[in-house]
């Protein structure tokens, strides 16, 4: 019997008279590498709802608290930092499946420290897993991706992030009453979708860009055939041919350069400003910043499931308008809508109005926003603007520059909400969603429905 609603989804996902892709490996091979995203979107968002837990049995202050809760990100910095070179040299599967194993390793070890420097050590070997997937799921689904699906298939790995975020609170509010261990509870949650990961990658193959580049042409018309079909295979290993042919080896020194650093940079200030508008200080605390309104932690836990079903429902409309609306449009009207849900949340902070729901209201647009725009086109927009050559390297950076903006957030939070109140806090970063409106508006081009080598050309000067 048909499944109508798996009809329509297919129907829509083949338009564009694109019926001779393979539609059900593409997904396959796209969902798989997503789950490195459920594995960041898990991991991250674990500590939201241990955050009293911890507290309470490290004896944990401000500053410990907020080093506690981001040393996760600091191993993410050094994770993204090597994972270029490693997916460049050992190819994006193989990196992903040392993800998996330090997603495990993680898991084990925080769930069964006893002290705060066994506890922050394997935190940052999570941290090693979560940044280098940041980095490489996006950049594998990008590579096997027939152009006019790229933006939504790499919407897809926002959408497991967001996934696995809501499943971290859903896991947190059903181990909150498991006495005194609950917080150990949580954090050993992490081991079942790390392993299941690793499982389902050993089902797919390689990116052919890749493939090419290591001089492996012969598989890489395999996979483009299994994709598209012979014609297909052809013309994108005559397209990937060029771009690899028409371009010297590079160095990371030659990112800085005239011909590269002005792409760089775009990539560098639109990943700093996904994260200093302040979403993951929004995500991280959500539990804590509902207590201030006068919730009980019970009650914080169960707002905070809403705001992680706000944020995968929303991704949904990203991966239904990123081809259509296009990428930069998006990230306009998200940068302005987050900003104005931030003022709104910041002036009920500074008058002390909780009624009416208004600052769950407006916290769940800010997140429904940034699930909808900044979250999801970011990483697409980061995947593909990139020539393949560099991709690696610049995508590292990139990716790195955007862990550390996460770190600093995450890290001041509590301090900021100590010393400015938490009033101040969110107007500073209603602030940066202004700052990243007009820099989007002045400086980032359009990429829809544009193959990866066409963006090269249209980004990329000649030398």
């Amino acid at each position: 019997m048909n499944n109508p609603s798996h009809d329509v989804y297919m129907d829509y996902m083949i338009s564009r008279d694109e019926s001779h892709y393979n539609v059900r490996f593409i997904l396959l091979v796209s969902i798989v590498a997503a789950l490195g995203g459920l594995l960041f979107g898990f991991d991250t968002a674990i500590i939201s709802g241990t955050i009293p837990y911890i507290t309470t049995y490290f004896n944990l202050g401000a500053y410990q608290l907020g080093w506690a809760v981001s040393s996760i990100i600091a191993g993410c910095v050094l994770g993204a930092a090597v994972a270029g070179k490693l997916a460049e040299a050992y190819g994006r599967r193989f990196i992903l499946l040392v993800c998996a194993l330090l997603f495990a390793l993680s898991a084990v070890g925080v769930s069964l420290s006893s002290n705060l420097t066994v506890f922050i050590g394997f935190r940052i070997i999570g941290g090693l897993g979560v940044g280098a997937a940041a980095m490489v799921s996006p950049m594998y689904i990008a590579e096997m991706a027939p152009a006019t699906w790229r933006g939504r298939l790499v919407a897809t790995y926002q959408l497991a992030i967001v996934t696995g975020i809501l499943l971290a609170y859903l896991t947190n509010y059903a181990l909150a009453n498991t006495g005194e261990n609950n917080w150990r509870w949580m954090f050993a949650s992490q081991l079942l979708p790390a392993v299941l990961f690793g499982i389902l990658l050993l089902l797919v193959p390689e990116t052919p860009r890749w493939l090419v580049k290591v001089k492996r042409e012969g598989q890489a018309k395999n996979i483009l055939r299994k994709t598209g079909g012979d014609a297909y295979s052809q013309s994108e290993i005559a397209r990937i041919k060029q771009s690899f042919d028409e371009w010297e080896r590079v160095k990371i020194t030659d990112l800085f350069s005239s011909t590269y650093w002005p792409i760089v940079l775009i990539g560098i200030m639109l990943a700093i400003f996904q994260q200093i508008t302040g979403i993951n200080a929004i995500l991280y605390y959500a539990p804590v910043i509902f207590k201030e309104t006068g919730i009980e932690t019970s009650n914080s836990l169960l707002k905070t499931i809403g705001v992680g079903v706000i944020m995968v429902l929303s991704t949904f409309i990203a991966i239904a308008s990123v081809d259509n609306i296009g990428r930069r449009k998006l990230l306009l009207w998200g940068s302005a809508l987050m900003g104005l849900s931030l003022l709104t949340v910041s002036l009920c902070f500074h008058y002390q109005y909780f009624a009416n729901y208004i600052v769950l209201i407006a916290m769940l647009v800010y997140v429904g926003t940034f699930g909808a725009t900044l979250g999801a086109v970011t990483w697409v927009y980061l995947s593909e603007i990139f020539p393949n050559r560099v991709r690696g390297l610049a995508l590292s950076i990139s990716t790195v520059v955007l862990w550390l903006a996460d770190f600093f957030v995450t890290y001041a939070f509590p301090i900021m909400t100590k010393e400015l109140g938490t009033s101040m806090t969110l107007i500073t970063y209603a602030a940066f969603c202004g700052m990243a409106f007009i820099y989007i508006l002045l400086k980032l081009p359009e990429t829809k429905n544009k193959s990866l080598e066409d963006i090269e050309k249209l980004l990329i000067k000649s030398k």
